[in-house]
């Protein structure tokens, strides 16, 4: 089954705590992944960014929400305790226990929801969908560099093919290749380019080559294109080779090169783009987020 949307969290951390006991986190996610029936699959879910599993996060925020309402405590380091207003809940035991719930019964929780915003409306839309903050932070982010993936396409297409030669070696250098000297990477003119449009000195005296393919087109590339590549490698008796398309490469191209002896890498339009953002060859930072979190380490230093 899918993992449950976080606010569905609320009541099943509550229940797995509600004999008043100290829990340490682990047994709290224990107790919960065993209640709602959890695979090992569903638990191996992890956010965009890799760093937590879905159900961890959810986990973690439904502690935060439910400790902001008053209703649960941290009495030392990853560990969790029920309180009596908490008991009281799940004695009440309202048909749903949710943000709104929250906001409209605990005045704590409701100061901590809105800050300091001038205006509170009852019914906003914050925080009713069933995301984490944190999960709608990291899709906010992958739809952003979606939209940007597919705005650095654009613009290639836009230019010429000799700028997107010139690109392609940019991004290798940007990439390490050639100790990201820029005299290392060269473009090779249309006349005697024999199938390589650019190579790549990975040492100063040039000893070990990369030779580079650009082909900005929107189709496909086919096994025909990756083959004259191939060939125009063995013709410099060349080892390694990069052909970095703004298009796609088809399944006969990749399984090709795969059962080939030369180490040739293909690059799409796609993966093309996430390099050059990753890498920032073409793009540049307009704001940057940073998620800080509380150093406990800090905390316990006893100075008395």
């Amino acid at each position: 089954m899918a993992i449950p949307k976080f606010q569905k969290f609320f009541r099943p951390l509550l229940e797995v705590i509600a004999d008043g006991r100290e829990y340490s986190m682990a047994e709290v996610r224990d107790r919960i992944a065993q209640q709602m029936q959890l695979s090992e699959s569903d638990l191996a879910e992890r956010l965009p960014s890799g760093v937590m599993t879905v159900f961890t996060n959810r986990v973690a925020w439904a502690k935060a929400y439910l400790t902001r309402a008053g209703l649960v405590e941290t009495p030392r380091r990853g560990a969790i305790k029920i309180r009596p207003e908490g008991k009281r809940l799940l004695e009440i035991n309202p048909p749903d226990i949710n943000v709104r719930y929250l906001r409209e019964q605990y005045p704590a929780f409701r100061e901590f929801f809105y800050g300091n915003q001038e205006s509170r409306e009852t019914e906003t839309e914050q925080g009713e969908n069933s995301s984490t903050p944190q999960e709608n932070l990291e899709r906010a982010y992958e739809e952003l560099r979606a939209e940007l993936a597919s705005s650095i396409l654009e613009k290639i297409q836009q230019n010429s093919p000799k700028f997107f030669e010139k690109l392609v070696l940019d991004l290798m250098i940007a990439l390490g290749y050639g100790g990201s000297r820029p005299e290392s990477g060269k473009l090779l003119g249309k006349s005697g380019d024999e199938g390589v449009d650019g190579i790549i000195n990975e040492d100063k005296l040039g000893l070990d080559v990369i030779y580079l393919q650009a082909k900005r087109w929107k189709g496909t590339v086919g096994r025909p294109e990756v083959q004259r590549f191939v060939g125009a490698l063995q013709g410099k008796r060349a080892r390694k080779g990069v052909f970095i398309t703004t298009g796609n490469f088809s399944d006969e191209a990749r399984d090709y090169v795969a059962s080939i002896d030369a180490k040739v890498v293909l690059i799409d339009g796609r993966q093309l783009a996430e390099l050059m953002i990753d890498h920032g060859v073409g793009v540049y930072t307009e704001r940057a987020f940073y998620i800080k979190r509380i150093d406990n380490d800090y905390f316990e230093i006893d100075l008395e």
